[in-house]
């Protein structure tokens, strides 16, 4: 039985030894900053959500991941699970109300409702003329902005684990996760990934929300973020690469599952962050698929991903 239907991803929650240092790489990356206290930074994208990332000084610890709630109705209903936290008021910036949760692999799970809400910011792109629409920049020329280009919004989390299975089981049934894809390796009950996503009933909604991937290793694989563009994400590439500063861990290309065409940086302390634009999008009427790892860890173009990206796990 499904306890709420989460209804938005909300931010990743990490430790992080210099907050300065964090800032800039988030800054490169395409994040705005939202609020800043001495031990806590907080980092906002061109949407109206106050912030995208917390980080808190203190080690490289991977603390969990946040998701929105519907309704205060949703945190009653999570207060009364096993080992859940109880209705709390957050004191930080952003506020709201949240429940803590634990998932199988030790994580910190938070739902929040009544987060403060920010204006938009504008992002200012040209429209691009296509072999169908060749006319839709007609009597404009195409000039960039300067990078970093402002992300739009968080798109997805990717945890790696050891237990596929009890992970995908828990968020599918505690937040209300549906599958999109099932990935196995040789028997179709050997569950090896599992993309999961919200499930706004007739609503339109990222290919996942969550991404679970098979390793002996737990932690963060990745967090993501959705881009304005396509040419956001390559000439971002080119500004964060001539910096000289952040390790390149896969892409350019685009994903086989997801669509994607993404791009993967690691902060100053590995912890990858991936920028992506042009994802697919379904309802809950489009089901989900089971396929195997041959068919569905690829990419439709673009190289295929080193080892050192399979098998990362920030803790």
């Amino acid at each position: 039985m499904v306890a709420i239907k989460a209804a938005d991803f909300a931010f990743p929650r990490m430790e992080a030894p210099d907050l300065d240092a964090m800032e800039e790489f988030l800054t490169h990356f395409g994040m705005v900053r939202a609020e800043r206290t001495p031990d806590a930074l907080y980092m906002r994208g061109a949407d109206s959500h106050h912030h995208l990332h917390a980080v808190h000084k203190g080690g490289t610890r991977f603390i969990g991941f946040a998701y929105h709630a519907a309704s205060e109705d949703d945190l009653k209903r999570l207060a009364k699970l096993p080992g859940a936290s109880g209705i709390e008021t957050l004191n930080e910036p952003g506020g709201g109300k949240r429940v803590r949760l634990t998932e199988p692999n030790g994580y910190q799970i938070e739902v929040i409702h009544s987060m403060q809400s920010v204006p938009a910011i504008k992002v200012e792109r040209d429209p691009v003329n296509t072999g169908g629409e060749p006319l839709r920049r007609k009597g404009r020329l195409m000039r960039l902005s300067k990078s970093p280009t402002t992300l739009q919004r968080i798109g997805h989390g990717v945890l790696s684990t050891p237990k596929v299975k009890e992970t995908v089981a828990w968020f599918r049934e505690t937040l209300g996760m549906i599958r999109s894809d099932d990935v196995y390796a040789g028997d179709k009950e050997n569950l090896i990934g599992a993309f999961s996503r919200l499930d706004r009933g007739e609503d339109y909604v990222d290919h996942h929300v969550l991404f679970c991937i098979h390793n002996q290793k737990t932690g963060l694989n990745h967090v993501s973020y959705e881009a304005q563009d396509i040419d956001a994400v390559f000439q971002d590439h080119e500004h964060i690469k001539r910096l000289g500063k952040y390790e390149h861990m896969w892409g350019i290309g685009r994903h086989l599952l997801g669509s994607q065409v993404y791009d993967y940086w690691s902060d100053p302390w590995g912890r990858v962050h991936e920028r992506w634009a042009d994802t697919d999008r379904l309802n809950a009427a489009n089901g989900g698929n089971l396929l195997s790892a041959e068919e569905g860890f690829q990419s439709q173009w673009g190289e295929r991903p080193p080892e050192r990206f399979i098998g990362h796990a920030s803790p």
